[in-house]
């Protein structure tokens, strides 16, 4: 499956974006799909990550309550909601899909290529 990332751009703090990545794959239902942020200089981290019927979703700690994860299967894409950035949020972020994978999953096999986000203080 091909994934394409977009929706990123530059933010003030305190603001909002809302990334999609969208899929080629008719099935992309089968998917547990994750987001992943890369900031400079650093190692990529996990962010969010959702079930292939969207009713289970996880998150890593300094981004719940301010990051929601969703997906809409009839249009093959997955989101990400983004509300009161920090300027640590600043990343390169990723989608990545697994079939059938536990939300959980430290094992993606497809990513895509990225979307920028800068936030300024």
């Amino acid at each position: 499956v091909q994934l394409q990332a977009f929706g990123g751009g530059l933010v003030q703090a305190g603001g909002s974006l809302r990334l999609s990545c969208a899929a080629s794959e008719r099935t992309f239902s089968r998917y547990t799909v994750g987001w992943f942020q890369q900031a400079p200089g650093k190692e990529r981290e996990f962010v969010a990550a959702i079930t292939p019927s969207g009713g289970t979703t996880y998150y890593t700690t300094s981004v719940k309550g301010r990051f929601t994860i969703s997906r809409d299967n009839a249009k093959n894409t997955v989101y990400l909601q983004m509300n009161t950035l920090k300027p640590e949020d600043t990343a390169v972020y990723y989608c990545a899909a697994r079939e059938w994978a536990l939300v959980t999953t430290t094992r993606y096999d497809y990513w895509g290529q990225g979307t920028l986000v800068t936030v300024s203080s």
